[in-house]
């Protein structure tokens, strides 16, 4: 190494970065808010700054690919500093918050404010998400007139800020679009949006009058289905066999990626457990985290990751997933999730806490899980952010309030939580 000035320099952490094929007990050092060299005992004669991370696991900065930052304009924005900078996560991925209607506000207010990264998925819908949940119908959604369902006009918000925008996304589910009525149409809009500007379609699908055939039976290689653990109908476990419907692994072998989307009702313990005992693990974990779930039951990425890693799911896998193949669904691998020297100096730093807690599900339904994640130090571009928490971690209450939609679900555990 040669005596060039660090400024941080990350000593002794089991470095985990998958691009690379790194996993040991390594050093990293950060000089001008990039990645100078991970290597074994590196020189520290012209450190500024150590930080002993003995014991602890150092990967990139996380990406979570399914978010809500579109903070205060819609009814799910939350502050992305504090709930995903502040526990790892360097760039968060937006999921059609805005559309090509509000996507200038998106940018302003939030983009371009917060420390952390932000990147989106624009809607096809040209107001963005208008109404939080999918299964009341109590309001009208995004999609409840055909005239908020234009793919030309998606695409010419995409061309014109290709800085920001990353993928398309369409929520399936008919209580947003007229009792169904407009779903088919977003779906095809969408689609042809995302063809037309070479871009990743990503698809909420839950409570839909679309088959499984449809989606995610039609969407192309790198195309990206959510939310992929869900219980409720439109589950991707048939509810009579409990076997993976044959459609959706004939859909993973296209190229189709399968992403969590935790969110307040789309990670069910009983769905999930079915698909680990089959190796049908997520492409891509990712949070869902908007106003209604960042004290439970989603709380953050470090817990889903969590989560994942009760199900067997191996560690460096699980961090793959955070890392590597979120920055490649949305084509920034070149950029951002590896720890590769001349990066950008993204690092987020965990303990891997033994824990003896009921960690719940959307539903309420629980597991006694051993081992938690916890964000430790974070590094966004070379500087360190300060680093949050939840609340209360679980949040019994909020456990407590999730049990009302138990009785919604087609695959659920044989008793009540």
């Amino acid at each position: 190494m040669n005596s060039k000035r660090i400024d941080w320099l990350i000593r002794h952490g089991r470095v985990i970065d998958p691009t690379n094929r790194i996993d040991g007990v390594f050093d990293v050092a950060i000089t001008n808010g990039t990645i100078m060299e991970v290597g074994a005992n590196l020189d520290t004669g012209q450190v500024d700054n150590l930080y002993d991370a003995r014991g602890m696991i150092v990967t990139p900065g996380l990406i979570d690919l399914h978010t809500h930052i579109y903070h205060k304009a819609t009814p799910l924005g939350i502050d992305a500093d504090h709930y995903c900078l502040g526990r790892g996560v360097t760039t968060a991925v937006d999921a059609g918050s805005a559309g090509c209607d509000t996507i200038p506000g998106l940018r302003a207010f939030s983009a371009e404010r917060f420390q952390t990264r932000i990147l989106a998925y624009l809607n096809i819908s040209r107001m963005g998400i208008a109404v939080g949940g999918v299964t009341g119908g109590e309001e009208p959604g995004e999609l409840e007139s055909p005239k908020f369902i234009h793919a030309h006009d998606c695409v010419a918000c995409i061309e014109s800020n290709r800085d920001l925008l990353v993928g398309v996304k369409v929520r399936l589910s008919a209580s947003i679009a007229d009792g169904g009525k407009n779903e088919v149409l977003a779906y095809l809009q969408a689609r042809e949006a995302a063809l037309a500007t070479n871009l990743p379609l990503m698809v909420h699908h839950s409570f839909s009058s679309i088959m499984l055939e449809e989606s995610p039976g039609q969407m192309r290689a790198g195309d990206i289905y959510t939310h992929c653990y869900h219980g409720f109908d439109s589950t991707i476990v048939d509810p009579e066999s409990k076997v993976i419907d044959p459609t959706v692994t004939a859909a993973r072998k296209r190229g189709v990626l399968f992403d969590i989307g935790h969110g307040m009702g789309a990670f069910n313990w009983t769905v999930a457990e079915i698909c680990s005992a089959k190796d049908f693990w997520p492409d891509t974990i990712s949070t869902d985290l908007h106003s209604f779930t960042c004290e439970g039951p989603g709380y953050d990425q470090p817990t889903v990751m969590s989560k994942l890693l009760h199900l067997g799911m191996p560690l460096v896998e699980v961090v793959r997933a955070s890392t590597e193949t979120p920055a490649a669904a949305i084509g920034w691998q070149d950029r951002i999730g590896s720890l590769g020297v001349g990066r950008e100096a993204d690092v987020a730093v965990f303990s891997l806490e033994d824990v003896d807690v009921l960690l719940e599900d959307c539903q309420g339904q629980k597991r006694p899980v051993a081992q938690r994640l916890k964000t430790e130090a974070v590094w966004k571009a070379g500087e360190p952010r300060r680093v949050t928490e939840p609340e209360q971690w679980p949040n019994t209450k909020n456990a407590e309030k999730a049990k009302a939609g138990w009785q919604q679900l087609v695959i659920r555990d044989d008793s009540p939580p």
